[in-house]
């Protein structure tokens, strides 16, 4: 059986590649370089999806979803640019729920996992560190690498503050989801960022 794939290959609207790295809409309050979508109407908790077919689904969302059933998988085909955002997603809920302990307080958690999303000295694709320079092409010139280095901080902040809504939903008496934690050890394609 084969790795899920984005349905976001799929869109006719063409999104901008700097490489081979799509900058494709994302629903947030951040700021960034990323077209924002609207928000739902009407509004979802905060650890809820829209439908797939709403204009406010984005790849993050699909990230979050597709998540825990790709992670089992080591090898992943690539069918088109949004597949690259999707895999750079899952590695970094990977590394996020790696920083979340069992017994974090989500004040603990949030604090260790924002830090994470929002350091700027995370390699981007090109770089010497990053880890799957084989599938990603390096941006063309520094002010594409700049560009792709503020979008991939903003995915950063915007995955880590709605991983965190789901992680500790409001029911679970201030206590992270343990079937979320037990993916920590899991490495999609045998690879960490």
């Amino acid at each position: 059986m084969p790795a899920y794939n984005s349905m976001f290959n799929n869109d006719p609207n063409i999104p901008r590649l700097v490489g081979n790295f799509p900058l494709l809409p994302l629903r947030t309050k951040t700021r960034g370089p990323a077209y924002v979508l609207p928000q739902p109407n009407p509004p979802l908790a905060a650890s809820e999806s829209p439908d797939p077919d709403s204009e406010s689904y984005d790849i993050l969302d699909e990230v979050l979803s597709l998540f825990r059933a790709n992670t089992f998988f080591r090898n992943f085909e690539i069918q088109g640019p949004a597949d690259r955002l999707l895999i750079y997603g899952i590695l970094f809920v990977s590394e996020c729920l790696g920083k979340i302990r069992p017994h974090h307080s989500l004040r603990d958690a949030t604090k260790d996992v924002l830090n994470t999303a929002l350091d700027l000295n995370f390699a981007i694709p090109g770089d010497p560190a990053f880890p799957l320079n084989q599938i990603y092409e390096p941006p063309r010139d520094r002010q594409d690498a700049e560009q792709l280095r503020q979008y991939l901080s903003q995915v950063r902040q915007e995955l880590a503050s709605r991983l965190l809504a789901r992680v500790y939903e409001e029911d679970t008496d201030g206590k992270p989801s343990k079937w979320w934690l037990s993916f920590t050890k899991r490495k999609f394609m045998g690879k960490a960022l």
